[in-house]
């Protein structure tokens, strides 16, 4: 009896161990089966949530499973990437990180619960969009290399706008004040309308603005671009130069967007979203519906997506080190 009843233990023993082992497939060949919910780091009406809107709506109509998009700000970001770090490792809570987010959060915030690397699984890159930098009209200058050495030559006087301490226009002028030598002064506003505001207005001689919202100032004469910020033209101003080619080699800062799930999630279930979104970012609705928003998708892997964040991340540390700058 006694030799009965530890064969039945051990018979249970192995039939949960299998289990475990085969659950992982079972729930790649099942997924999804229930809806999926995309946790995002801002409140609505951001490039996030439009992203988010965009290419949930398609993948609803793909998957047969509605996508749910849950505004989670605060904490600037890291609290919705907490939220899905600390998620069960299925494939229905996901990420939508914003490269701020995952970029220069972590040494913004070095005391932070989550280590991106160790808690977050990259799936893929979403889509990116362009800055490009502009000045007021009023300002004697025509060019990057005026801009340089004006600054220079009244140095601490001059001063740009940004959408707050960490954001990219924030880094962006960073970096780029950095790398000129030039000495100006930040003025951080709440978000980018208010930052491109105070340029327009004089209140702030220069910022790195997003091109989708800064065209039509400069198409009406109110704004003064000098470049775009990425290493590639931009086709909305293609006749633009970049900051590469105006003497500041590899310069290249983007805003971009990317998927990510809690550590641990099954590869099966990883490669079915990657290929659904890559089957949504080449919609033709969906391109034309990113494009209108100012951004153009880029469909990648967890590879290549795991990769940009190491590399944006190793840049950024330095910028804020060297800058001394500190979450506010």
């Amino acid at each position: 009896m006694k030799e009965q009843t530890k064969f039945n233990r051990r018979s249970v023993m192995l039939g949960a161990a299998a289990a475990v082992c085969v659950s992982p497939v079972m729930a790649a060949d099942n997924y999804p089966s229930r809806y999926i919910h995309l946790i995002l780091p801002f409140p609505p009406g951001g490039g996030t949530d439009a992203v988010s809107r965009i290419l949930g709506k398609k993948m609803t109509d793909d998957l047969g499973q509605n996508v749910v998009i849950d505004n989670r700000p605060g904490a600037a970001g890291n609290l919705a990437t907490q939220i899905v770090a600390k998620s069960p490792a299925d494939g229905y809570t996901l990420l939508v990180g914003f490269n701020g987010t995952l970029t220069v959060n972590p040494s913004l915030y070095p005391d932070a619960t989550v280590d991106l690397q160790r808690d977050l699984t990259p799936i893929s890159l979403m889509a990116e969009g362009g800055y490009v930098l502009v000045t007021n009209p009023k300002l004697p200058v025509q060019s990057v290399q005026e801009l340089i050495d004006y600054a220079k030559a009244h140095a601490g006087t001059l001063n740009y706008a940004s959408a707050g301490v960490g954001s990219p226009l924030h880094m962006a002028g960073a970096l780029f004040a950095g790398r000129t030598g030039i000495n100006v002064v930040h003025v951080p506003y709440r978000g980018g309308g208010p930052a491109v505001l105070a340029v327009l207005a004089g209140d702030a001689h220069y910022y790195f603005g997003s091109i989708a919202s800064t065209l039509p100032h400069i198409e009406a004469g109110k704004l003064r671009p000098l470049a775009v910020a990425s290493l590639k033209r931009s086709p909305l101003l293609p006749n633009m130069p970049t900051l590469d080619e105006a003497g500041l080699p590899g310069f290249n800062v983007t805003s971009w967007y990317g998927l990510l799930a809690p550590a641990g999630v099954p590869d099966g279930v990883v490669s079915v979203i990657q290929k659904e979104l890559a089957k949504a970012l080449q919609d033709p609705e969906v391109v034309k519906a990113l494009d209108r928003e100012g951004l153009s998708a880029i469909p990648s892997n967890s590879t290549v997506m795991a990769e940009r964040m190491k590399s944006e991340t190793a840049m950024w540390k330095k910028v804020i080190d060297d800058a001394h700058i500190k979450a506010q």
